[in-house]
């Protein structure tokens, strides 16, 4: 047996942590002197030690690392792993990301551009006779699989559907999980609805404010910013109604996302 002092030394563990994989349970010492209450290890411990710091450094909670030594095998270790390696990329995209937009501030400071506005018309829109598909999606960028199942749909049943297509956003907030969404084609004429594919005509939206963004689909946000800054100059307008979106260019048009061309569409009302 050694004490917590000795085993420190020869796992290279601080005390405090021996102390800590004590207190949650992880590795509690071989046994405690009745008499000193000096905390004793045994040497069969090291390699669940070495487990705990392995499962540690390779990002593991203090809770995944209570299930993994529970289940330890080849087949399970793997699949943890695995899955700590997806969440791991994940996070460096998000922090990538981040990382970005901070290069991208300091270079719009230099150049004295921190804000960019976008320019805001007023549109009369029109009812459109359409084909529908309205879902609840994991997020925005499951859009794109909506847009395949229409198409899908249409070729399956040999419809004619025209390149006027639009997005419908039904959400009152925006919504980083579970958006509701409708796609819209304009179509020539009405057919029976089926498979939660519903022929409608949308509603007419006399004052729409419209706004163009130009490039990647993360210039959006931007241009919500902007619009909102529009509404401050323009207090005579309030929001009203679902938004929509319209992409002339995008992935299946255009190789390159810096020439994506994206127009947003606001509902207003005079108030």
């Amino acid at each position: 047996m050694f004490r917590i002092g000795e085993f420190s030394k020869l796992t290279q563990v601080s005390i405090r942590m021996l102390r800590y994989y004590d207190e949650t349970g992880l590795l509690k010492p071989a046994k405690t002197d009745s008499s000193s209450g000096y905390r004793l290890y045994s040497i069969e411990q090291i390699p669940i030690l070495n487990k705990i710091i392995f499962l540690r450094d390779t990002g593991f909670n203090i809770a995944e690392i209570a299930i993994a030594l529970k289940n330890w095998s080849h087949t399970f270790i793997t699949d943890q792993l695995d899955n700590k390696r997806l969440e791991i990329e994940e996070l460096i995209q998000t922090e990538q990301y981040k990382l970005s937009k901070i290069d991208l501030a300091i270079k719009d400071m230099k150049q004295d551009k921190m804000t960019i506005h976008y320019n805001v018309l007023i549109k009369n829109i029109p009812s459109y006779q359409v084909l529908s598909l309205r879902k609840i999606i994991p997020d925005y960028y499951g859009e794109s699989k909506l847009w395949a199942e229409m198409a899908a749909f249409a070729d399956e049943n040999k419809l004619s559907i025209s390149d006027n297509t639009f997005s419908v956003y039904h959400d009152t907030e925006y919504k980083e999980s579970d958006v509701d969404v409708e796609l819209c084609a304009q179509v020539t004429k009405m057919g029976s609805d089926r498979n939660g594919f519903i022929y409608r005509y949308t509603e007419p939206v006399p004052i729409m404010a419209c706004t163009m963004v130009y490039g990647d689909f993360k210039n959006i946000a931007n241009a919500y910013l902007s619009f909102a800054n529009w509404l401050l100059e323009h207090n005579q307008y309030k929001m009203s109604g679902p938004t929509r979106q319209i992409v002339h260019r995008g992935p299946w048009n255009e190789e390159n996302p810096d020439r994506y061309l994206t127009e947003i569409q606001i509902p207003l009302i005079n108030i």
